[in-house]
């Protein structure tokens, strides 16, 4: 099993003030015979405007080496390992990113991250570290 990220703790209690129910810790996944583990899934219950309730997988990335494009490239060949696998296996589950709001602002906010976020149809869950809450759910639309 993989080691948790420098944030990890964080995100699930800013996942849990923010009405999610952590079901995994991790998540594992397996497909063709090899597991993988997402760092955590969760839950949402259903409420009167849904029909059933929501599920997700996260997973954390804390940015920490010297080059952030490196992180990033990273960071979305896991994701979309990730997401093609649960595409396959749980369907109904939602896979995030989940990176720190001084990183957004570092990497995603600017041209090249909304490129990326926009051609890699990234799905961002922003925290906030110090105050251990979610600041933003970012969720570009998937294109046919």
């Amino acid at each position: 099993m993989p080691a948790r990220d420098l944030y990890h703790d964080t995100v699930v209690r800013a996942l849990v003030a923010d009405g999610w129910t952590i079901t995994n810790d991790p998540l594992r996944i397996g497909y063709g015979g090899q597991n993988f583990f997402v760092d955590l899934g969760a839950a949402r219950e259903a409420i009167a405007a849904e029909k059933a309730g929501r599920k997700i997988a996260v997973e954390i990335k804390s940015f920490l080496s010297r080059s952030v494009v490196r992180d990033l490239e990273a960071a979305v060949g896991q994701y979309n390992l990730y997401r093609d696998i649960l595409m396959e296996t749980d369907p109904e589950r939602a896979l995030y990113l989940a990176v720190t709001a001084e990183i957004y602002d570092k990497l995603f906010a600017e041209k090249y991250g909304q490129f990326v976020i926009k051609r890699q149809q990234l799905k961002l869950v922003v925290f906030d570290s110090q105050q251990e809450r979610i600041v933003e759910w970012i969720a570009e639309q998937q294109t046919s």
